[in-house]
């Protein structure tokens, strides 16, 4: 990865590119663009035309779609 805008000691502050946030999610640029304005509630950090994600909102987004399967139904 690319060096980052802004870091704090405990990485999760760091300001990814879109690419980086799209690798990092294991998604295509162009899904995660749609994503961030139309219907995925993913925060964005604008920067004049530029467009970052905070590392930890896109570990938050990766959590508020984590399901618990029960072991009942495995």
């Amino acid at each position: 990865m690319n060096e980052f805008l802004y870091k704090k000691e405990n990485d999760e502050e760091v300001l990814l590119t879109r690419a980086e946030a799209a690798e990092f999610l294991g998604i295509k640029e162009g899904t995660l663009a749609v994503w961030a304005t139309h219907k995925e509630h993913l925060n964005i950090v604008k920067i004049g035309r530029l467009v970052r994600y905070r590392k930890s909102d896109l570990i938050e987004f990766i959590n508020r779609r984590t399901v618990t399967i029960p072991e009942s139904t495995i």
